[in-house]
């Protein structure tokens, strides 16, 4: 499978640069370049790339406004920024970036980067759920309301909760409901000894957790029970699903 990239650079040397070096790493394939945050938003919206290569500065909307509303549509978008000092670090931590890369950089910065990305799969860490988590009651229901209608949902079937292309959907093995409700006011509704908001797109049932790797330097992927999704889960939450396991 072919990591699919997205470069977004306003200065078309580096684009250049850029272009060059990924197209030298086996694995992955450039699928578009943009030169301003709009141009990025509608090659992304069309073409949905795994990794966006994304400058900070850019005319018009900022690379790290473009990033979020990337990440609005699919979380699991790897962003790299790269930028020429570190005044931006804190914002790309909060939304999670892959990496942040600071120009003047080697290729083999750009080249590490993308050796970590094809990694990530091998690095598999084990999550052990303990018979102590608490179950819900049969009778634990969750009311969605939709423009179909209002579903009742047992909320020991939800396994995972998650921003979807800018509206909020709810999983369970068989079924899949949208609703406008925020995740907040989801999260509000489920039992918070089986409910986890583990990233600022998702909330897990905890009771369903299989399998947990990393995907990047802040962020980690979380396997579930009963379905092919998964989740995002940071490092903050990582800690905190270890000390309710007794890891």
């Amino acid at each position: 499978m072919n990591f699919r990239v997205l470069i977004v650079d306003d200065e078309p040397g580096m684009r250049l640069l850029i272009s060059k070096a990924v197209s030298k790493v086996e694995g992955f394939e450039i699928i578009g370049e943009a030169a301003s945050g709009e141009e990025a938003l509608e090659i992304f919206n069309a073409e949905h790339p795994e990794i966006v290569l994304l400058d900070v500065e850019l005319n018009g909307i900022s690379g790290v406004d473009c990033a979020e509303k990337i990440l609005e549509v699919n979380p699991k978008t790897m962003i790299i920024f790269a930028k020429g000092h570190n005044e931006y670090m804190p914002r790309a931590f909060e939304i999670y970036a892959f990496d942040y890369i600071v120009k003047p950089f080697k290729i083999e910065r750009i080249y590490q980067t993308l050796h970590r990305i094809k990694g990530i799969l091998k690095e598999t860490t084990e999550v052990k759920i303990e018979d102590g988590v608490k179950k819900n009651s049969p009778l634990d229901k969750l009311i969605i309301k939709n423009k179909e209608g209002i579903s009742f949902v047992d909320s020991s079937d939800i396994i995972l909760v998650q921003r979807e292309d800018k509206s909020t959907v709810i999983y369970t093995s068989t079924e899949r409901f949208v609703t406008s409700e925020g995740l907040a006011d989801i999260e509000m509704k489920l039992d918070p000894h089986n409910f986890m908001r583990s990233h600022k797109s998702y909330i897990i049932n905890i009771t369903k957790i299989t399998k947990i790797y990393p995907y990047g330097r802040w962020t980690y992927v979380v396997k579930l029970k009963d379905t092919e999704m998964d989740a995002l889960l940071t490092h903050e939450k990582y800690e905190e699903l270890k000390r309710i396991f007794n890891l």
